[in-house]
């Protein structure tokens, strides 16, 4: 079942144009179903949101990652920034991967296509750049539907991966995350932060952003941590 928000129905068009039925053999491909959860960060501190060149860049490597996957396998989009459910409520999409309603390739280059457009929807107001970056309430809201135990998972933030919340703080150089409690994403494969601290232009930065995360993940219980700062 396929879930669109309104931005999202109109962004969908082109991919559902190019849809085609599959050959039922497809079923038998042999890599098992997964879920691969995109997280967009609208705040201003990302530059991701007014950069269309780097969101391209952003947006394709998204879309490698979900070209190809099985049947069954689960996509969802959803952007953050403000600890707000309101003002993320406009950009939700959630669908399972079936050959004859939702190809990957075609799941594919339609999240690209959103990921790709974030700067033009900021700069036309269908989407609003936020004053906050709540990474960690985000993780914790999407592991509450999540279970790696069903579905194997891969979790991807296109962020700079500076959290500004009321929970820390990483724009200082001292701010540190605080550690999970307990393993939020037991068994899940991977978390992936793509554009870590872009923007802020020192890689000494970059380093302290990827270690903080890498702590993150592991006591969430993530299998492996990637944070790219450019590719």
């Amino acid at each position: 079942m396929r879930k669109f928000t309104t931005i999202a129905v109109a962004l969908a068009v082109s991919a559902a144009a190019a849809g085609a039925v599959w050959a039922d053999d497809y079923y038998n491909a042999p890599s098992p179903p997964r879920a691969i959860i995109v997280g967009i960060d609208l705040s201003t501190s990302n530059p991701l949101i007014v950069d269309s060149a780097f969101a391209g860049k952003v947006a394709a490597r998204i879309g490698s990652m979900i070209d190809g996957l099985a049947p069954h396998s689960h996509v969802s989009l959803r952007s953050f920034g403000s600890y707000d459910s309101g003002a993320n409520a406009a950009l939700t999409f959630d669908t399972t991967i079936a050959p004859k309603t939702a190809r990957p390739d075609d799941i594919a280059r339609f999240v690209s296509s959103v990921v790709a457009s974030v700067p033009k929807l900021v700069r036309n107001g269908k989407l609003h750049a936020q004053n906050a970056t709540n990474i960690i309430a985000f993780l914790d809201n999407m592991a509450a539907t999540t279970d790696c135990r069903a579905l194997p998972a891969t979790v991807i933030l296109a962020s700079d991966g500076v959290e500004d919340s009321k929970l820390a703080n990483l724009s200082h150089r001292r701010g540190e995350l605080p550690l999970p409690t307990r393993a939020l994403y037991q068994g899940c494969d991977q978390l992936v932060i793509l554009g870590l601290a872009q923007g802020v232009n020192d890689p000494r930065e970059t380093q302290r952003l990827r270690d903080e995360w890498a702590a993150w993940a592991q006591a969430a219980g993530f299998k492996s941590f990637i944070g790219l700062n450019d590719w």
